[in-house]
């Protein structure tokens, strides 16, 4: 179908209604085949490719899986508090307040205000980091010849400061991030051992306990040792539920989380907002 004209980019893009690619958002979301979650409550669905990046912002209380699907997904991310971007994710805090390095069920992803953003409420995969951050521009480079978003071997920085950029947010606004599905040990001597994945199909799922902006950049893992960039998709479902709240077994699993999730509480009440 001809494009030189304007009536002929036109129809040959009306054309394409209706196509999907393997990779792509699904608007609307209620249209997935296979919703994990009560009819019309699914909020995002979305298979991002490897070496892309996908962002939103969610309310308080949803539920947000991410999917290996092939068993080479790595899921950095980013969080922050919607409307007040300053407070973000602190993954030195999330580690030194909890007294572990590993991720996993059970975790809670803190502020650097002492709250929670969110919690890690299932767990299938195990291989996760909270150590290395992602990858950048100069080291992607240096390992695959080029680190930019339009290449072929994009970093994960790179993606973050695009999805930074629809929300607001600036490369100063990046800190450090966690990675899902591709983990790290640290050795006794003090290295680091990287792990790899646990396969295809491992599962994490995040509850928000406030309303966050989310960004995610499925970027290889900066500690992968391979010679060539492999970055597979990653399916990212999400949708409404309810926060944690006292009676619950995560809000008082530990004498640090019961103190994390008393400060996001109070911090609600105190704005009308629980």
């Amino acid at each position: 179908m001809a494009t030189e004209t304007t009536y002929g980019a036109r129809a040959h893009a009306r054309a394409q209604e209706g196509t999907r690619a393997e990779a792509m958002p699904l608007v609307p979301a209620s249209e997935w085949p296979a919703p994990p979650c009560e009819a019309g409550h699914l909020v995002w669905a979305e298979t991002v490719a490897g070496g892309n990046y996908t962002h939103k912002v969610l309310a308080r209380g949803t539920e947000l899986r991410l999917t290996d699907l092939r068993g080479d997904a790595c899921a950095h991310l980013l969080l922050y508090a919607a409307d007040r971007p300053w407070e973000r994710l602190n993954v030195a805090d999330t580690v030194k307040v909890q007294w572990n390095a590993y991720l996993g069920e059970g975790r809670l992803l803190l502020s650097d205000q002492g709250r929670v953003l969110a919690s890690v409420t299932v767990d299938t995969s195990g291989r996760h980091d909270a150590l290395c951050g992602t990858s950048t521009l100069v080291r992607n480079t240096e390992r695959y010849g080029d680190g930019t978003p339009q290449s072929p071997s994009p970093a994960g920085r790179e993606l973050f400061k695009l999805a930074a950029a629809k929300n607001g947010l600036a490369p100063r606004d990046l800190p450090p991030s966690l990675s899902f599905f591709q983990g790290v040990e640290v050795r006794d001597d003090g290295t680091l051992d990287f792990t790899g994945s646990a396969g295809p199909g491992a599962g994490v799922t995040l509850r928000t306990e406030q309303d966050v902006t989310v960004l995610i950049a499925n970027a290889p893992h900066p500690a992968d040792p391979r010679p060539d960039y492999v970055s597979t998709p990653l399916e990212v479902l999400a949708w409404r539920s309810a926060p944690t709240r006292p009676g619950d077994p995560l809000w008082d699993a530990t004498p640090e989380g019961l103190r994390a999730f008393l400060n996001t509480a109070e911090f609600l009440t105190a704005r009308g907002l629980a």
